[in-house]
């Protein structure tokens, strides 16, 4: 990158690596191993989850299987295999054109005629009758490109005409696709990335104390422009207010979590999802799970999102390069951190959100994306520097 405060595409051709400073080595079998852990559990929880829905709605099983078992978890672990083989290298050299193309992509949401809309927001595209959410693109898209970025600024980072303006008009760009949508929730999950990232590379500790200034004012203004975001936060405060309306939700899932006591009615036992439980293979499908799985199943579950976290971070520390490192932080803060935001909230810890359990609720496009991240994640484990 010839002008440093410019957000064109990064400077591609990094420095000579010394080749014998890097070894090849084999992937890592304890990520991959969790990996498909949470993807079975996930499976399992899903078909009971789903089967309690339908039995209540009428729909067809097979459009709901079709759609997340078959296209997002089928064609996910296809996407991971051929993810985790081609040289990464290639991400950094085209992570300009990868955001810019998924920035075109999510701004299609707001074209009629393409666009999908449900519960009053538009975050989909249909094609053909193929739905699919536009911003799971650009959440990778983003951290691949930030990734890059940082890499080339490298000392720069700590600068504020090089580092954090640039990374702030980048942070706008993507707030201009998603907020008017709209899809707070995972422009939030973006801006957690991107600021892990950004202390990551360099960045001085007023810059990031500066940018958490600007997300809770941002957030106070939209607390006050969108009445739902109000709503989600006095409900927070207070769990028990309007138990028939916007509480509604938080009070069944805690109805069902309580349920399940220790061990859990058992598998397929679930009430609450029978007509109680709103959105059973959505944002609240982890109390079906704590019902069914109860305290154990609950905790078990969260200790293999846990050593998700930890196997991820520990392929970062050993990356052969800042590129690399830097992108498995952003893919792993990513996972993470949505699902984390999602099991507290239904815990009544954070807000609702919105935002599906990763490898677990329904969503084709979610699990697809996902699982071709990780199997990023699982190509850069194959190399190491030599300590």
């Amino acid at each position: 990158m010839t002008d440093g405060n410019s957000l064109n595409k990064p400077n591609c051709v990094s420095p000579i690596i010394n080749k014998s400073a890097v070894k090849k080595v084999k992937i890592d079998k304890i990520f991959l191993i969790i990996t498909l852990c949470l993807v079975l559990f996930g499976a399992l929880i899903f078909t009971s989850a789903a089967l309690g829905l339908l039995a209540g709605s009428g729909a067809k099983y097979s459009d709901v299987a079709v759609s997340h078992i078959v296209f997002g978890i089928g064609l996910g672990l296809i996407a991971m295999v051929f993810s985790s083989r081609f040289d990464y290298k290639h991400l950094r050299k085209y992570s300009f054109y990868l955001y810019i193309s998924a920035l075109a992509l999510t701004f299609l949401v707001f074209v009629p005629g393409l666009n999908f809309e449900h519960g009053g927001a538009k975050r989909w595209i249909d094609i053909a009758g193929v739905t699919f959410q536009p911003s799971e693109f650009l959440k990778l898209a983003f951290v691949i490109y930030l990734a890059a970025w940082l890499a080339a600024m490298r000392e720069k980072v700590s600068t504020v005409k090089f580092g954090f303006l640039p990374f702030l008009i980048l942070l706008a760009t993507a707030a201009a696709a998603l907020l008017p949508q709209p899809d707070t929730d995972t422009f939030l999950i973006i801006f957690a990335a991107g600021l892990g990232m950004f202390l990551i590379a360099g960045a001085k500790i007023r810059h990031i104390l500066t940018l958490g200034a600007i997300c809770v004012v941002l957030v106070g203004a939209l607390a006050f422009t969108r009445p739902y975001v109000m709503e989600r936060i006095k409900i927070f405060i207070n769990p028990a207010a309007n138990p028939q309306g916007s509480g509604y939700q938080i009070r069944q899932s805690l109805i069902a979590i309580g349920s399940g006591e220790i061990f859990g009615r058992g598998f397929g036992q679930s009430i609450q999802k029978f007509d109680f439980l709103p959105e059973p293979i959505g944002d609240s499908i982890f109390a079906v799970a704590a019902e069914e799985f109860g305290f154990v199943g609950s905790v078990l579950l969260i200790m293999l999102y846990t050593a998700f976290a930890v196997r991820g971070f520990k392929i970062a520390s050993r990356a052969p390069d800042r590129f690399s490192g830097l992108l498995v932080t952003g893919i792993v803060i990513l996972i993470i951190s949505q699902s984390f935001l999602n099991i507290s909230a239904m815990l009544g810890v954070l807000p609702l959100s919105g935002l599906p359990l990763l490898f677990v609720s329904h969503g084709g496009t979610a699990m697809l994306v996902t699982l071709f991240a990780v199997g990023i994640v699982l190509n850069i484990s194959k190399y190491q520097r030599n300590s």
